[in-house]
């Protein structure tokens, strides 16, 4: 009987586990893709290139860096 209706198991198998496996890999794709540009957009921001005093600035901000050191780096970012 399934050899009467042209092939449908090989057609199956063949054909259609083959679209739904493309279909499920263009719909993954597409939500990496979309996740991945929406992530793009905000890491743009976050990754402008700072300037050398804010980059110092942080590091005194974060301990990195004592108060006479930041003023010495300081002057000669400015001099």
């Amino acid at each position: 009987m399934w050899h009467d209706m042209g092939g449908f198991g090989a057609g199956f198998w063949g054909g259609g586990l083959l679209h739904m496996v493309v279909y499920w890999g263009i719909i993954i794709l597409a939500i990496v893709l979309l996740v991945r540009w929406l992530g793009g957009a905000a890491g743009d921001r976050h990754d402008e290139a700072e300037t050398p005093l804010q980059i110092l600035k942080k590091r005194y901000a974060r301990g990195e860096i004592d108060k006479e050191e930041f003023e010495r780096r300081k002057r000669d970012l400015e001099g």
